[in-house]
């Protein structure tokens, strides 16, 4: 498998005012106390390893005693936000176990660990410097796949809360092997969709680390789904590819899965299954989604190359002239998500 070259360093595109106003419109966008810049004055930090003794490319950072409680104060102030309604009457049984730091990736994430003191359940938030495009796949990623997102914008900092699974290579090298027939027959079907999802919804590298697998327990079997956690490639590159799974070399073991379960024709009807799914939610959610779409389509989220190599290999694809007049990377996507809706009213209008 030939592996995908993707741009080294996708740039950070600005929170333009016109989605600070959508964003305000579905309360994604409220005061917080604290911003992304703040936790960069840490003093030090450690190494975070795994159980295994490997280096997790987090460190664990730590400030000085006078910043300490106040940072703790407002990352506590942000959990209540984030989850539930901001009231503070929670705030005496909340700690702030730890703050780690990741220097790997474009967003160079802080990851929070919040725990209840009263039964020590714990939960974990990431605080991002804000990125239109991680935005924009996140709001797509809430209307057009089966999962709710919960985030939180303001000014220059992102809140995103945690998305629990087992990171997907982890999964594909340790548990994979060990899963029956049937449970690799339903995971296989899951990349399917998963890969078409990804692909119509224009969302990038989805190598197996920037997704989960989530098991759950069904009666006497598990149910596996697969899930994105990464968002910072959200309609930026320009080949096609590399907004399908499939074609990376990290995802080689799910796709020799879908050839070893799967003929062709039962691949295409998962493949319909899910267009059809997304042509449903494109229609429930129908005005907030043209709200998202007017933002994207008044924003600078690519570049002119990526913008124009995109929208022939789409046509190319597609024959639908539409895509040849694309002027940026929110027309694209625009145009993509009417040609899936489109054609599912045509087969319904037809039956």
């Amino acid at each position: 498998m030939k592996d995908l070259k993707i741009s080294k360093k996708k740039p950070s595109y600005p929170v333009i005012p016109k989605l600070h106003a959508y964003l305000s419109d579905y309360k994604r966008n409220i005061r917080i106390p604290v911003f992304y810049d703040d936790l960069l004055r840490f003093q030090g930090s450690v190494v975070v390893y795994d159980k295994h003794d490997n280096d997790t490319l987090w460190i664990r950072v730590y400030y000085n005693e006078f910043e300490r409680e106040d940072i703790d104060l407002s990352l506590k102030k942000v959990y209540t936000n984030l989850h539930s309604d901001g009231n503070e009457k929670t705030i005496p049984f909340l700690n702030i176990d730890a703050i780690d730091y990741c220097t790997f990736g474009n967003s160079k994430p802080f990851r929070v660990k919040v725990r209840n003191i009263l039964n020590d359940n714990y939960t974990y938030f990431y605080v991002k410097k804000a990125d239109a495009s991680r935005i924009y796949g996140l709001e797509l990623e809430h209307m057009l796949s089966p999962y709710n997102l919960n985030f939180l914008v303001y000014k220059d900092t992102l809140i995103e809360e945690h998305i629990a699974g087992i990171p997907g290579d982890e999964f594909i090298k340790n548990m994979l092997p060990n899963c029956s027939n049937a449970e690799k027959g339903q995971i296989a079907k899951e990349f399917v969709k998963f890969n078409e999802r990804c692909m119509i919804r224009l969302l990038g590298d989805m190598r197996s680390y920037n997704y989960v697998i989530v098991p759950t327990h069904d009666f006497d079997h598990v149910v596996y789904k697969i899930r994105a956690i990464d968002f910072d490639q959200q309609s930026y590159e320009g080949k096609l590819n590399i907004y399908r799974p499939q074609f990376f070399k990290e995802n080689l073991k799910m796709v020799q899965l879908v050839a070893e379960k799967f003929q062709k024709e039962s691949i295409d009807q998962y493949k319909l299954e899910e267009r059809s799914i997304i042509a449903k939610r494109l229609i429930s959610y129908h005005d907030r989604i043209e709200e998202l779409i007017c933002c994207m389509t008044s924003d600078t989220i690519s570049i002119d190359k990526h913008i124009d190599l995109l929208k022939t290999i789409i046509y190319d694809y597609t024959s639908d002239l539409k895509f040849k007049h694309s002027k940026n990377m929110g027309e694209i996507l625009k145009n993509a998500l009417d040609f899936v809706k489109r054609n599912y009213e045509n087969v319904n209008t037809k039956g």
